[in-house]
């Protein structure tokens, strides 16, 4: 990449990020090519977003049909594909629900605190407004999300001070002991993905939903990086096999425009006026939202997604199992996959070894290489990613 180009972006944009300075130029589903032409098989998908993979032309053609037309007008009037995507999101979650939509996973998680917490102002004698959550947990960078994570790391005195009512349980089972009169839902992700992609046990998952619908106590699960196919069915919570009150979804919804969605069954709790967003569910939000979870309810339905995850999962395991020395267990569900490494220097090196090698990995927790690949990544594409992994694999001393 040209040296203007790294430092026009050290002057102007501010350093939140360690970048990578590498120039992508474009992108074929799981393929991106820099201003050389270097190709890379990409196995993170910018973060699980581009669900349908790289400059795919169905998503494209829906964007640009939209935008020919109109790209934004507010929320003060009817959208049409807004309304068709809440539509779709309902009739693919199988569950009886209405979506208000914003624009990243952490709004969308604000969304669902604010609902959770005026239920219970509203629904109770007296005042609820706990929101029990996770260790190694994470739900956005907002204030209020911040401290929803449950990452030390994450609670920055710089940032200080933060909102109340928040605690953190090491484990689904100490979750009971944490409830108290005040507890007025419990925010869980199904698997954890910046904590370590990991999945919870499903029974517990089960008793624990049980329990909360017993006892008046929403349970909300974050699904910003589980939802839309990326564990095998649309949501997460199908596969578990749960309903929850409130589910939060982001990422992969839009292939890459940004959008968060919040799916509620109780519709009647939030009123004009209690909440709302400029341009979350603009038309090219949600015309975006709309092609992608088309494209993948077919995708889906024609057998080809599980057969991707079934070939994705059996050519891990083979470079899992030619590298105990370096990786100590294999995680995840579906295409949210990751392998432990033995210690935090050598997944560093991995990292920056594979992107050399010419494939993109991630970093999740402490010492989790992470693999978050398009949902339509062809087996071509699997078996060269994984040749080159092990490619970086074998430089690693």
């Amino acid at each position: 990449m040209s040296k203007e180009l790294e430092n026009l972006d050290k002057s102007y944009v501010l350093s939140t990020y360690a970048r990578n300075y590498v120039n992508f130029k474009k992108g074929i589903n799981a393929t991106l090519y820099d201003e050389n032409g270097k190709d890379y098989i990409d196995f993170t998908s910018g973060i699980g977003v581009v669900s349908v993979g790289h400059g795919n032309k169905q998503v494209a053609n829906a964007i640009c049909e939209q935008v020919n037309n109109i790209t934004h007008i507010s929320n003060l009037y009817v959208i049409e594909p807004q309304a068709k995507l809440a539509q779709q999101i309902a009739k693919l979650s199988g569950y009886d629900v209405a979506t208000f939509f914003a624009n990243s996973g952490a709004e969308a998680n604000e969304g669902a605190i604010k609902i959770a917490r005026k239920y219970g102002e509203t629904k109770f004698k007296k005042k609820k407004y706990k929101v029990i959550t996770l260790e190694h947990s994470f739900h956005g960078r907002t204030i209020t999300t911040v401290k929803a994570t449950g990452q030390q790391k994450f609670h920055s005195p710089n940032f200080a001070p933060y909102p109340d009512g928040f605690s953190y349980d090491t484990t689904i089972d100490d979750i009971y002991n944490s409830i108290d009169d005040e507890t007025v839902a419990v925010m869980i992700e199904l698997v954890q993905g910046e904590g370590g992609v990991q999945p919870f046990e499903k029974a517990a998952i089960q008793e624990l939903a049980k329990f909360l619908k017993q006892n008046d106590i929403f349970l909300i699960v974050d699904e910003v990086q589980t939802g839309v196919y990326r564990t095998g069915e649309f949501l997460a919570c199908n596969l578990y096999e749960i309903e929850p009150d409130i589910i939060t979804l982001a990422k992969g919804l839009a292939g890459g425009v940004p959008i968060g969605a919040v799916l509620t069954k109780h519709k009647d709790i939030f009123e004009p006026g209690d909440h709302g967003s400029t341009f979350g569910g603009n038309y090219l939000s949600t015309a975006a939202g709309l092609a992608v979870v088309n494209i993948l309810e077919n995708y889906k339905n024609s057998g080809k997604l599980d057969e991707t995850i079934i070939y994705y999962e059996k050519k891990l395991n083979e470079v899992y199992e030619r590298n105990r020395d370096i990786f100590l267990d294999s995680v995840g569900l579906g295409l949210m996959r990751g392998l432990r490494v033995k210690d935090e220097k050598t997944l560093s090196d991995i990292i920056k070894k594979s992107l050399e090698e010419g494939v993109m990995v991630l970093k999740a927790g402490k010492n989790t290489l992470r693999l978050l690949p398009v949902l339509t990544i062809s087996k071509e594409e699997i078996d060269e990613g994984f040749k080159r992994l092990e490619n970086a694999l074998s430089k690693i001393s």
